[in-house]
């Protein structure tokens, strides 16, 4: 294993390649530009093609068509970059096509502001393209979490024939720590002879990757779609579980929020207050029994801390929580930052509001 200090982003385009990305597509935009401006040299290096595309749309295409051939193919973007793919990336999930999706997300809604944010959980987690389709989303806390679960994507995308993303906001693209990188991975044709449009047995596969299907047929794909969306909560759900054994009060939080959370987290155990956290790693499948099985004789609420406001994960905990306690929020929006202060200020207030 190889050990650099990197920034967010270019620690993700590493992994990507190292886990076999061979295509990239993309067009400009902050707080992602790193991810592009490293793979334009770094994928040549290892017979890979960079493209970037006259738009964002052009450039999702670019990819569903390399995705086609059996190429594991990547896009990156941000915000209003990730609206403009959308229709692609529902065309993936129809035509079941495997590729990965990165939003380092910024301020929202609109153009917003090119500063870090969360304000993507709903798209990424409910509404990523029309159709009601859905897709794994991994939202990594660090950046060696983030090269791990970038250089593993394209199992999960290859294994359930679906578009993968992973969601980082902008502070974590930017900050550079030490990553331990993983060995190369040479991309095969293996096991892709079902849907990729490659020669197999003297003729080109009939796998049509703009399905225009009869009623009856596109039912019957939607319906082993949800199938694999519980197979999803059964097998891949991921989660950090932090100080739960004896918590009165438990912090929700994911990516930067979360290792900001922490921090305050453990001020509050050295004060005497017991409070932990559950962390989404995939934000879908949501952690859901995290949340069921707290105990709830002991546990006197739940904190959701978010980059952004309203809250956009709180309707996900309180379906888990049942109202069997309150749940409260707290957050910053439009690029303004969580900070550690501010975190530890909001879940003292309510930890310590019964005295």
């Amino acid at each position: 294993m190889e050990k650099r200090f990197m920034k967010g982003c270019e620690a993700i385009a590493e992994a990507a390649v190292r886990g076999g990305g061979r295509f990239f597509a993309g067009y400009p935009i902050t707080p992602q530009n790193e991810i592009p401006e490293y793979l334009s040299w770094r994928l040549p290096e290892v017979g890979g093609a960079f493209v970037q595309g006259e738009s964002e749309v052009a450039s999702i295409n670019m990819v569903y068509g390399a995705a086609a051939t059996g190429k594991r193919a990547l896009t990156s973007s941000s915000g209003p970059g990730i609206s403009l793919k959308a229709e692609g990336i529902s065309y993936l999930a129809s035509a079941q096509l495997p590729a990965v999706i990165v939003n380092i997300s910024r301020g929202g809604p609109g153009l917003g502001s090119i500063q870090p944010a969360q304000s993507d959980y709903l798209q990424a987690t409910k509404a990523l393209g029309h159709g009601g389709f859905r897709a794994m989303v991994f939202a990594p806390a660090t950046l060696q979490e983030a090269v791990d679960l970038t250089y593993n994507a394209w199992d999960y995308a290859e294994r359930y024939r679906n578009p993968v993303m992973i969601l980082m906001d902008g502070c974590l693209g930017a900050i550079m720590e030490e990553v331990e990188l993983p060995e190369m991975k040479e991309p095969t044709f293996e096991n892709t002879e079902e849907w990729c449009l490659a020669r197999v047995g003297g003729r080109t596969d009939s796998h049509m990757i703009t399905p225009i299907l009869p009623e009856p047929a596109l039912e019957l794909l939607n319906k082993g779609k949800a199938m694999q969306y519980k197979m999803w909560e059964m097998l891949d759900t991921k989660v950090e579980e932090f100080m739960l054994e004896d918590a009165e009060h438990v912090v929700v939080a994911y990516g930067i929020a979360a290792r900001v959370a922490k921090e305050a987290i453990l001020r509050l155990r050295e004060e005497g207050y017991k409070v932990g956290m559950v962390r989404p790693i995939t934000l879908y499948p949501f952690p859901k029994a995290s949340l069921d099985n707290l105990d709830y004789s002991l546990v006197k609420g739940v904190i959701d801390i978010e980059m952004t406001i309203p809250a956009q994960m709180r309707e996900d905990i309180e379906l888990q929580v049942k109202g069997r306690c309150p749940v409260h929020e707290y957050g910053r929006s439009g690029g303004m930052l969580l900070d550690d202060e501010g975190v530890y200020d909001a879940i003292a207030e309510i930890v310590k509001g019964g005295e």
